[in-house]
């Protein structure tokens, strides 16, 4: 056999792998709508934490009330889950499910635990998203304001 020939045979295999080894990551946008200060848009992924990201996504619309953690927003969900990747240290941006308190906290900036400028989690949290638009209005969120979460997509 012509090298051109093994050669192209090589290359059509390791398509072939590639493609049975891909999975499609599956997204979701979000609003999260906050009483008196406005609404925050995100993006949520199966990508890291594909369970948490199914449960999440189902629950959805639904109701809560903000609390805050140094410049961390959070508030309770419908959702009860307790068995995917945690972790402690995040990114500003960062959506994550917190198990223990059975909420999604978004994190913009340092949090009680944090030694650098990053957030630190209170406990492990399931990151599952991005905040994509309005960040900034979460520094004027204050404990107890009205939070709607829903799908825009």
């Amino acid at each position: 056999m012509p090298f051109h020939e093994t050669k192209k045979i090589t290359s059509l295999k390791l398509i072939y792998l590639a493609k049975r080894n891909f999975r499609t990551m599956n997204t979701s946008k979000i609003e999260i709508e906050i009483e008196g200060v406005g609404v925050v848009e995100g993006e949520l992924t199966d990508g890291e934490n594909p369970k948490t990201y199914s449960l999440l996504v189902n629950a959805m619309p639904f109701k809560s009330k903000a609390k805050t953690w140094g410049e961390e927003v959070y508030f309770e969900t419908p959702v009860s889950f307790w068995n995917e990747n945690g972790k402690l240290k995040v990114e500003v941006g960062d959506i994550a499910f917190w198990p223990l308190g059975r909420a999604l906290c978004l994190f913009y900036g340092k949090t009680p635990m944090s030694n650098e400028d990053k957030p630190v989690a209170a406990s492990p949290v399931y990151v599952v998203g991005r905040i994509t638009k309005n960040m900034e209005l979460l520094r004027n969120v204050t404990w107890g304001k009205p939070v709607e979460v829903r799908l825009i997509q």
